[in-house]
């Protein structure tokens, strides 16, 4: 994208009006943005922000801002419709005491010896994803890859049976699809029939549960169930929804970062020659090994946050960034634009795979920080640690496909062959 044209659509900026050439490539808006309206005022009244200091420091003030989703969704959705129950009860739009409880709970199944204990069955996925892509020559990596990994790993952890995880990722895009900001009714109305179908499928799951429950120290439905019975007051309702959130949230941005990054050192071959000799230089080095593709993920995860944008409500008069905000300003905080923010990233738009330091935002901060942070990451390093190891000289043999949406930035199809 010319400057010129980036600065055209700042000039005119609305999250209801995105042309695409910017879903395409966001980044030369979010620096004009960044350079000449930071805390961006749009016809409908809400505030844009794209600084890294100010999206931090809302972040940190829950108390002037909310999470809380009732407002919004009300004409969004439409009050007591799938969709508006399912976003208004979830974790993730909801400030304390429920999101307390609920975060409580799940935190409790994603300690760290929990997660430790999945890494071998997840380098047996991958391993088999890998043997069957390597027998056919290639394959698609986000279909036949990136987005099997999360399936699988949230599907452990609900224990949903195998056979039912089928309609999970689709079920999963509709309704992650229905936070666009604008929605055509076709997208309203497969959200809400995914609800809808995800919320009965979940009924049968829990009732069934609660006949055998399973070990709680790392199955979170059961976890969920029994915080009831210990006084955490989880309803039905919010039982059910919250089981949607883990299999959304798990999903989605997982299949995103994985995806990403390697269609990432597709498009940048000084990063990917950088990696694979790194790689190759701490090969029988375990911890060395790790601290390699950790540094990587962190990176993709910065570059190209899987998770675009997030929203708060000021609760009472307040303001950042300078600009007073009265109570009940809409804001939308700009995860990809503060994650290429110059005042907080040295040479930000240059995906630099030994990055130290990285205090990107891609699992925002503060009390809403992403529950499971370590999960993504272990899950990154094993997917895109184990493929390169595997095809080193992979290359995509059509142009990869984007999803075209403004806050969950990924891929839809990315066809390659293994040499």
């Amino acid at each position: 994208m010319s400057a010129a044209r980036a600065q055209d659509i700042a000039a005119s900026f609305d999250l209801r009006a995105l042309p695409a050439d910017f879903l395409a490539n966001p980044y030369p808006v979010y620096a004009a943005l960044r350079e000449s309206q930071p805390v961006r005022r749009m016809p409908d009244g809400s505030v844009f922000l794209t600084r890294c200091a100010d999206l931090m420091a809302v972040y940190r003030d829950a108390q002037a801002f909310s999470s809380d989703k009732h407002v919004e969704f009300t004409p969004k959705y439409g009050a007591g419709s799938p969709l508006f129950e399912h976003h208004t009860t979830s974790l993730v739009f909801n400030d304390p005491p429920l999101h307390t409880r609920v975060r409580r709970l799940i935190m409790g199944a994603l300690t760290r010896r929990a997660i430790a204990g999945m890494e071998p069955g997840l380098v047996l996925l991958v391993d088999e994803l890998l043997d069957e892509m390597d027998a056919r020559g290639g394959g698609d990596l986000i279909e036949d890859f990136a987005s099997a990994i999360p399936v699988e790993i949230i599907g452990n952890l609900l224990d949903v049976p195998h056979g039912d995880r089928g309609p999970l990722r689709a079920w999963s895009l509709a309704i992650l699809g229905a936070l666009e900001p604008t929605l055509t009714p076709q997208q309203q109305a497969g959200g809400n029939q995914a609800v809808t179908e995800m919320t009965d499928y979940l009924r049968t799951l829990v009732a069934a549960r609660r006949q055998r429950p399973g070990d709680p120290e790392r199955d979170v439905l059961t976890r969920l169930i029994q915080g009831e019975e210990q006084g955490e007051q989880l309803s039905e309702v919010e039982l059910l929804q919250n089981c949607i959130f883990l299999l959304n949230a798990g999903h989605e941005t997982t299949t995103n970062l994985i995806g990403n990054g390697l269609i990432a050192l597709q498009e940048f071959p000084e990063a990917r020659a950088s990696l694979q000799k790194a790689l190759k230089d701490t090969a029988g080095d375990e911890a060395a090994e790790e601290a390699v593709l950790g540094r990587a993920v962190d990176e993709f995860l910065r570059f190209e946050s899987s998770n675009q944008l997030g929203n708060r409500r000021a609760v009472q008069d307040t303001h950042v960034g300078g600009v007073e905000l009265p109570a009940g300003t809409l804001v939308t905080l700009c995860i990809g634009a503060a994650n290429r923010d110059p005042a907080q990233f040295a040479d930000p738009e240059v995906l630099n795979l030994a990055r130290e330091g990285n205090k990107h935002l891609a699992f925002g901060f503060g009390i809403h920080q992403c529950a499971g942070l370590s999960l993504a990451r272990l899950e990154g390093r094993i997917a895109i640690g184990r493929f390169l190891r595997r095809f080193p000289g992979y290359q995509l043999t059509e142009a990869p496909v984007r999803g075209g949406r403004a806050r969950f930035r990924g891929f839809l199809r990315a066809p390659f062959s293994t040499s």
